[in-house]
């Protein structure tokens, strides 16, 4: 750890914000029922320690939740006039602002993510989506979908753990404001604040069906996908789940978008400002500790500058301080799940056995927990597999490259095609890099900037469909 004037005092947020309960329910027809399937059990990954016992759904359960679905939708939320479903969307995002810091609270105790990155990032980001698309809801007939365009009915979706409640606002806010109905399914490990929005639905006054949430594990999103009275489908999570829902999907007229896995590429050229570059680049991978399917896994510096910026990137990344996710000081927190764990550690130990140099930040991890240290892998060669598999976590591998054309040919060099950086000064480089880059956002001089106003998605193995924005809208219009 490198020298510092000073010691971070600890800075807790109190977990009892978060309102904690001992037991969840899921949430069919506007009221929170008892599920039929086995309860699942939260744990807190910085602590090994259960959170609350949630209620799973069954098969039937998922049954039920489509058809009080297809009821809210045949019966009051498709014939609503648009301006009065963006009422609710309006209520629903005033009151995650309401909520924000519960909600920031139980997302970091349950998802293990750092409660500055909970409270700045997820929480006011979900509430920017559902006001970005109550705006939307009485202009449809503008959206350059022709003038009347329809919503398609029920939409059956299902999100990952890395971001909680922001994959669900992604998912539900476009669906509701098109005029569909939704059944949500969480991540098995991250169900809480999904749960909590369902309360948020209640307060809002959003009628029975409109939002249904049905927590359980892979059989149950399985369930939802497959179902003949779901007319949608929306998934984010592992490009090998994904062929397998566009298997299952195929024949059936089902719409679908796939927000898949990723190995994104930041590229820093010659003339890149290095500092300005290696808080991107920090910010690329180590945000959520690399629990993120955009993350700039991928490091692709010019040879001439390679040398300068690692040292710039490795005295940077010591500063980077793993512990206590609800500790404000906190940069990296805990690795969501053990199983989780064991994945990243296996693909850094094959970046060992295959020839590349770790350099492991020396910063003190905790007893207890799933933490992994922030890690830089230099001498990266294109075939080794922490250059070609997605790690989704806090692990970042370097390659070198001469010329900007070699420097687009290796960053194409992958199945995915989620997002990539480029580091230039020069304004034309930018706009030849981006033209060139086969990925469905290219940030320029930044790292993982979201707006709702802006549609995200990929090409590739990393999906199809475009989520936020007017172009979002499309996946939830007959059109």
């Amino acid at each position: 750890m490198i020298d510092s004037p000073w010691e971070y005092a600890p800075a807790p947020e109190s977990r009892d914000i978060a309102n904690l309960k001992p037991s969840y329910r899921m949430f069919v027809d506007g009221e929170f029922v008892d599920g039929g399937g086995e309860p699942l059990k939260s744990i807190n990954p910085a602590t090994e320690e259960p959170l609350a016992e949630v209620s799973s759904a069954s098969v039937s359960d998922v049954d039920e939740a489509v058809r009080a679905a297809r009821r809210a939708f045949d019966d009051t939320w498709s014939t609503m006039p648009g301006k009065e479903r963006a009422k609710y969307l309006f209520r629903i995002a005033r009151l995650i602002q309401e909520r924000g810091r519960e909600l920031a609270v139980l997302e970091s105790l349950d998802n293990g993510k750092p409660i500055k990155e909970s409270r700045d990032a997820d929480i006011p980001t979900a509430a920017a989506h559902f006001f970005h698309h109550a705006g939307w809801a009485d202009k449809l007939g503008y959206a350059g979908y022709g003038p009347d365009p329809r919503p398609l009915g029920v939409a059956g979706q299902v999100i990952p753990w890395n971001f909680p409640l922001l994959m669900l606002a992604w998912k539900i806010a476009p669906a509701l404001a098109c005029g569909n109905t939704v059944v949500l399914k969480p991540a098995e490990t991250t169900p809480l604040t999904a749960l909590v929005f369902a309360e948020i639905c209640q307060q809002a006054g959003l009628p029975p069906g409109v939002v249904n949430i049905v927590p359980g594990a892979g059989d149950i999103g399985a369930a939802l996908v497959a179902h003949p009275g779901v007319h949608k489908v929306a998934f984010t999570g592992s490009t090998e789940v994904g062929k397998q829902i566009q298997r299952s999907v195929a024949g059936s007229g089902k719409k679908l978008t796939l927000e898949l896995g990723g190995k994104a590429a930041n590229i820093v050229f010659d003339d890149a400002p290095l500092d300005q570059a290696v808080e991107g680049i920090v910010n690329g991978i180590f945000f959520n500790q690399g629990h993120v399917c955009c993350a700039g896994s991928r490091l692709l510096v010019q040879e001439s500058i390679a040398d300068e910026l690692l040292e710039k990137l490795r005295i940077r990344v010591q500063t980077l301080r793993v512990g206590d996710p609800l500790d404000k000081n906190t940069d990296v927190g805990a690795i969501n799940s053990a199983e989780q764990l064991a994945k990243i550690t296996e693909l850094a130990a094959s970046g060992d056995a295959e020839g590349a140099q770790r350099w492991t930040s020396p910063c003190p991890l905790p007893e207890k927990g799933f933490f992994f240290s922030p890690t830089v892998f230099s001498d990266v060669q294109q075939s080794m597999r922490i250059a070609r598999e997605e790690i989704f976590g806090p692990v970042l591998s370097v390659l070198t490259f001469r010329t900007p054309a070699e420097a687009i040919a290796k960053a194409n060099n992958t199945p995915y095609g989620l997002s990539a950086g480029i580091w230039t000064e020069k304004g034309s480089r930018i706009l030849w890099a981006a033209q060139r880059l086969r990925a469905g956002v290219v940030w320029a001089n930044t790292f993982n900037r979201f707006d709702p106003t802006a549609p995200f998605g990929g090409y590739q193995e990393s999906g199809f469909g475009r989520e936020g924005g007017r172009a979002g809208l499309e996946a939830y219009l007959d059109v």
